[in-house]
């Protein structure tokens, strides 16, 4: 959750990637179709360019948005190790890269 305030936004009926397609009720895309919007943004706005994205929110090196989105809440850092996520991320890392052994003591820290 972002702490900035972002204004109420209303599904239409109509996939918002530009497609025109029709989407169900409370979607705002076709499936996979808010793939094709980010990417869209991300090419016309920064050259395709993920660092060039950063940069223009004030982020790179010294400015980290992963600390920033853990720090703020909307992320949590693993236990167990330095790996940082969306709380489904965090439980899907640590069921792949965590034995039992050590997610038991990752809990007694």
């Amino acid at each position: 959750m972002t702490t900035k305030p972002l204004p109420s936004l209303t599904p239409t009926g109509t996939c918002w990637c530009g497609c025109a397609k029709k989407v169900g009720t409370g979607s705002y895309f076709a499936p996979g179709h808010d793939k094709v919007a980010e990417a869209a943004l991300l090419a016309v706005e920064y050259g395709s360019s993920v660092a060039q994205l950063l940069h223009g929110h004030g982020y790179g090196p010294g400015h980290s948005v992963s600390a920033r989105a853990v720090s703020e809440g909307v992320w949590q850092k693993c236990h167990a190790c330095d790996y940082v996520g969306a709380p489904a991320s965090i439980a899907n890392h640590t069921k792949k890269a965590h034995t039992i052994a050590e997610q038991a003591q990752a809990a007694e820290r």
